[in-house]
């Protein structure tokens, strides 16, 4: 599970809401509820940022975690000279930097090599060597209570997109840094060499190459829109039915024609919705019930989650789907393998036979 502030900071943060304190300073020296509350406004919003600096939820509650104790400690030290957000930025940004130094980038199997565009026997290669990427609650991303500008929310919703993060794993770690900052979160320039502590002139340079190589790098998907189509809600609603009752011919009407399928720790990924089919068919074939169907949404896009049937009658945990859903149909499936998915999600693990049949 997701590892929290401690508690007492957490029932400081759950009274933000009600501070007027905002941007303000506080009298020195400050406790840790009392930073707790300041800190409580901005822990999502570093919380996702630091999501899509390193590719993982898990690394990211770290890295706000120390974020928090860093900023804590050394508060007397800040004293109002800039904007809290700005300086905790600060602080987050370059310990998720020193993260990156670690040499770890998070894949998906895309970004490793070519599909496979045909059926066929050959056994897929699980890659327990490689970090892969995470998928991300889209609870975690934004709350339906917080009012938020439209078009601040689109932007930020397509800055999570599976796609968005898996493309900014080709770019150096400082680089991502400064596109995230200025053109996710709309730092200025100067703002962002200050925070890097580099040059105006290296600042604009970094973004200038990260624009580029994010340009050749991002896969040509799709656009996901927060509110869904009617024809897109429907071919969501297929698919969960496709797999429910086990109906391939179902599933390959909402496929699109060049679909494709990723399941990391697999590095083997297909592309083409005949070879998608085609993996699919031999589980479906034993008929409806084999698995149970879940909504879920993740990196602010429609997901499902699926149990598979055991012998006891029980389902269990297998697959969590990330879906693209695209005019006309499910364009991309990313599907992430085995429990711990559901676990970051707070999803069961185990659906019993007596709830089931309840």
């Amino acid at each position: 599970m997701i590892r929290e502030i401690p508690k007492n900071h957490r029932e400081a943060e759950s009274r933000a809401a009600e501070s007027s304190v905002g941007e303000e300073s506080v009298a020195m020296p400050i406790g840790s509820e009392e930073f707790a509350i300041l800190f409580a406004p901005y822990r999502r919003e570093l919380l996702v940022h630091c999501y899509r600096m390193l590719g993982s939820v898990h690394d990211a509650e770290d890295v706000v975690q120390e974020t928090y104790l860093r900023a804590w400690r050394s508060y007397d030290d800040f004293e109002g000279r800039s904007a809290l957000r700005h300086w905790l930025y600060r602080i987050a940004t370059n310990a998720a930097l020193r993260e990156l130094e670690k040499g770890h980038r998070r894949w998906l199997p895309s970004g490793l090599g070519n599909p496979v565009r045909e059926p066929t026997d050959d056994q897929m290669l699980e890659r327990h060597d490689i970090a892969w990427l995470e998928p991300i609650p889209t609870t975690l991303v934004r709350s339906a209570s917080e009012p938020q500008d439209p078009a601040d929310t689109v932007t930020q919703s397509q800055s999570v997109r599976l796609a968005f993060v898996a493309a900014l794993q080709y770019l150096s770690p400082r680089q991502r840094a400064v596109l995230l900052l200025r053109d996710v979160l709309a730092f200025r320039a100067s703002e962002v060499a200050g925070l890097l502590d580099i040059s105006l002139a290296a600042a604009n340079g970094l973004l200038q190459r990260a624009r580029d190589k994010l340009a050749a790098a991002a896969p040509s998907e799709q656009t996901v829109s927060d509110t869904l189509e009617p024809d897109q809600q429907h071919a969501l609603d297929e698919y969960m039915a496709a797999f429910a009752n086990s109906d391939i011919p179902r599933l390959q009407r909402i496929l699109l024609a060049d679909a494709s399928l990723e399941m990391p720790p697999v590095s083997t990924w297909f592309s083409g919705r005949a070879v998608v089919i085609g993996f699919f068919t031999p589980p479906f074939s034993t008929g409806p019930g084999l698995f149970r169907v879940i909504p879920a949404a993740a990196n602010g896009q429609p997901a499902a989650a699926l149990y598979l049937r055991h012998d006891d009658g029980s389902y269990r945990a297998h697959a969590f789907h990330v879906l693209t859903p695209a005019p006309g149909g499910i364009a991309r499936i990313v599907v992430f393998l085995g429990p711990a998915v559901f676990e970051l999600f707070d999803l069961p693990v185990t659906i019993d036979h007596a709830a089931v049949e309840g």
